[in-house]
C-alpha cells in the first residue's frame, strides 16, 4: 500500500491530508495558518499522520499546495492550488468540468478537461468583497462567530441587498442595513448572495460547463451552495462533510500517489520511498 500526503497552506487555514493508494482518506488536520508557515505546515502534517495512524517514514510522497506551498520544507514538490483543486474535485466527482473554489482571501473559478487539466481560470484576489473573509467580517461586525454563520443565514426571510464591489463600500452597506433595523440573518444572507453573484461571474468568464463542483471553506455554510445552485439553475457537486475544506489537500495527495507510482528507473516497479521526479503533473 502506498501512503501519500497533501499539505494545503492556505491564506487562512493550513490543511493536511493522508491518502492510501490514492483512494482512501486516512487522516486530516487543520489549523489557522498564522505567519510561521513552515511550523504550521509541519504541525498539521504530524496531526494528520496521527489521525491516519501512520509514521512519517511510511509516507511515499508529500506535495504542497496553496499560497504558502513554497514554505513547506519537507515536501517533495509544490503545485499550484488550481492544479490541486482540479484533482481534488475529480477525486470526488470524476465528471467535474467547472470548479469554483472560495477561500478566505481568494476566489478561483476554473474549467478543466476530461484529463482534469486546467484549461481556463479566473481569480478574484484583489478585494475582500469577493472572498470568504468578507462573510466572516460581516458576521463579526454583527457580533457573531464564524461557526454561527450557517445557522444565522439559514433563518433569513428577506436577504438584504449588498451591491458594493469593494469591501469598504460593502461594509458601509452592512452598517446602513443595521442602522435601519434589518435582521442580522437577512444581512448575513445578503452578504452570501453578493458573494455568489461575484462567483458566478467568474464562472462565466471561464466559459463554465457542467458538472459544477464547489470547494473551499466558505462552502461549509449550506446556504452558499444553495444560492450558487439557484443562480445556475442546476445541481452542483459538493464534497461530503468537511471535505469541501480539504479538497485541495486531497488533490495534492493524489498527485503524490501518481508520482510515487511512477516506475523507479533504477530498481524498476513502483517506488515507495520519497524521491524527486521531473515536473509535469
Amino acid at each position: 500500500m502506498i501512503f501519500t500526503a497533501g499539505i494545503d497552506v492556505g491564506s487562512t487555514y493550513a490543511k493536511a491530508v493522508v491518502l492510501a493508494d490514492g483512494k482512501q482518506v486516512l487522516g486530516t488536520a487543520m489549523a489557522r495558518t498564522g505567519f510561521r508557515l513552515p511550523e504550521i505546515s509541519r504541525r498539521v502534517f504530524e496531526e494528520a499522520l496521527g489521525a491516519a495512524g501512520r509514521r512519517e517514514d511510511e509516507i511515499a510522497y508529500v506535495i504542497a499546495t496553496g499560497f504558502g506551498r513554497h514554505q513547506v520544507p519537507f515536501c517533495d514538490v509544490a503545485v499550484t492550488d488550481l492544479t490541486a483543486a482540479a484533482r481534488g474535485a475529480a477525486f470526488f466527482f470524476p465528471q467535474s468540468r467547472t470548479v469554483l473554489d472560495i477561500g478566505g482571501q481568494t476566489m478561483k473559478a476554473s474549467r478543466i478537461d476530461e484529463h482534469f487539466k486546467v484549461r481556463s481560470f479566473r481569480l478574484n484576489d484583489k478585494c475582500a468583497a469577493g472572498t470568504g473573509a468578507f462573510i466572516e467580517k460581516t458576521a463579526q461586525y454583527m457580533g457573531y462567530q464564524t461557526d454561527e454563520i450557517g445557522v444565522l443565514a439559514s433563518t433569513s426571510k428577506d436577504p438584504a441587498p449588498i451591491s458594493g464591489v469593494c469591501a469598504v463600500f460593502a461594509e458601509s452597506e452592512v452598517i446602513n442595513h443595521l442602522s435601519l433595523g434589518r435582521p442580522p440573518a437577512d444581512i448575513m444572507q445578503g452578504a452570501i448572495v453578493s458573494l455568489v453573484g461575484r462567483a458566478v461571474q467568474l464562472m462565466k468568464r471561464v466559459r463554465m460547463e457542467p458538472e459544477y463542483t464547489l470547494l473551499g471553506g466558505i462552502l461549509r455554510f449550506p446556504t452558499m451552495a444553495v444560492e450558487v445552485q439557484r443562480h445556475l439553475g442546476c445541481a452542483v457537486n459538493l464534497p461530503p462533510g468537511d471535505m469541501v475544506q480539504f479538497a485541495a489537500g486531497v488533490g495534492a495527495a493524489f498527485l503524490g500517489y501518481r508520482r510515487a507510482s511512477l516506475p523507479d528507473p533504477v530498481a524498476g516497479g513502483a517506488g515507495r520511498a520519497r524521491r524527486a521526479h521531473p515536473a509535469g503533473l
